[in-house]
């Protein structure tokens, strides 16, 4: 599923200290703003409110039932290994390659059971399903404060501890000549090989295709349609293949080229040259698209502790760290900048400096107005046809 050049640090820490915080409303109760790790909404300071306090009570829960995070993607492989050797918890991974979608109907089929999913990871199109449908909970980690406000709920229902930018990844060994721009993969010698990640109804990584692709096609935040037809289009020209994306697919072979983040493939990298596959990741000229995935604790968690300490680790340090290593950006990049904590091998896996600059994020009105129109039109428009 899841050779990117050198970032200039102070771009990056720029980003996220301002660029993240304009396209959101900063909290409007100073209170619940600026309490520590639990608020008078979330569990009553049951679990602590001191990261040590939430890992001694995880550690007596034991575990905390999670979903949809493959190994590759963002590092969450190596994210999971740190979280259960630093707190002894486990963290068993349900469908790892789940959508947004699927993990949002694991909770509802689950619901009051011992392995309903107590933390998701979801797109941005998703957060207020969850939170219209009572599955997130309030929560706001200890590093609150550091969060850029673009990459958090007011209210505390999520927090998106990392982002990434839309990519094109190709499969240079199948394919001689790689895209560079969506106006590209519009080229009868891509027949057959251009792979969404999922349904845009459902996957996160496939909306924010569409989106990138709107973009490219004089299309906007506002106005997803255009990205819509673009890959009508495609579909009509015989140039997009319905697989899914994910790791055997592309080891495999069956997908050439892969739209999809950034962060997914410094992984799959290593693993595709053991395969006989070169692969080159590249940001779509015509179509600059950054988005986050967003994590909340599950109201009627089993191990409502462990769901919180889960998150902390995300947003530390520790997990901070991973997400880099993975080559997605951190919500406190600025933070660890900063304080010096991110080497010139970590900068290397991101997106250059002028591409992160020029990210912006689209509101949470915009993604409900874009979800919406995509449940209309993606199905008679492209996925019916």
């Amino acid at each position: 599923m899841r050779k990117l050049t050198l970032l200039a640090p102070l771009a990056v820490a720029a980003l996220a200290l301002s660029a993240c915080s304009s396209t959101s409303e900063a909290a409007t109760d100073d209170d619940t703003a600026t309490t520590g790790a639990v608020t008078a909404a979330d569990d009553g300071g049951q679990c602590g409110t001191t990261v040590d306090e939430i890992a001694a009570a995880a550690k007596k829960e034991g575990t905390v039932n999670l979903i949809a995070l493959p190994d590759t993607w963002a590092n969450y492989g190596g994210i999971l290994a740190s979280f259960t050797d630093t707190y002894g918890v486990k963290a068993p991974v349900a469908n790892p390659d789940a959508s947004s979608a699927d993990e949002i109907t694991a909770i509802q089929t689950l619901r009051g059971q011992d392995d309903m999913p107590e933390a998701v990871d979801v797109g941005p199109s998703f957060t207020q399903q969850l939170i219209d449908e009572g599955y997130a909970d309030v929560y706001k980690p200890t590093v609150w404060d550091e969060i850029p406000d673009a990459l958090k709920d007011p209210a505390g229902h999520w927090i998106a501890s990392y982002y990434g930018v839309m990519s094109i990844a190709t499969n240079t060994t199948l394919v001689a000549d790689p895209p560079t721009s969506f106006a590209d993969l519009e080229d009868p010698q891509y027949k057959g090989q251009v792979t969404l990640n999922g349904d845009p109804r459902e996957a996160g990584a496939a909306f924010a295709a569409v989106m990138a692709a709107s973009l490219a096609n004089g299309g906007s935040f506002d106005d997803i349609l255009p990205g819509i037809q673009y890959f009508a289009g495609l579909k009509e020209s015989g140039n997009l293949q319905t697989i899914d994306v994910t790791e055997a697919t592309l080891l495999s072979g069956e997908v050439p080229i892969a739209l999809d983040w950034t962060y997914n493939f410094p992984a799959l990298e290593p693993l595709m040259q053991n395969a006989g596959f070169d692969l080159q990741v590249t940001v779509p000229t015509d179509g600059l698209y950054g988005g986050y995935y967003a994590q909340s604790v599950v109201t009627e968690a089993q191990h409502p502790c462990s769901a919180r300490l889960w998150l902390e680790h995300l947003v530390g340090d520790d997990g901070a760290l991973g997400y880099l290593e993975g080559g997605a950006i951190p919500a406190r990049y600025a933070t660890l900048l900063a304080d010096g904590k991110v080497s010139d091998e970590l900068a290397a896996n991101l997106p250059d400096a002028d591409t992160i600059a020029k990210i912006e994020f689209p509101t949470q009105e915009q993604i409900d107005t874009a979800k919406a129109t995509l449940a209309e039109q993606w199905g008679p428009l492209v996925a019916d046809k």
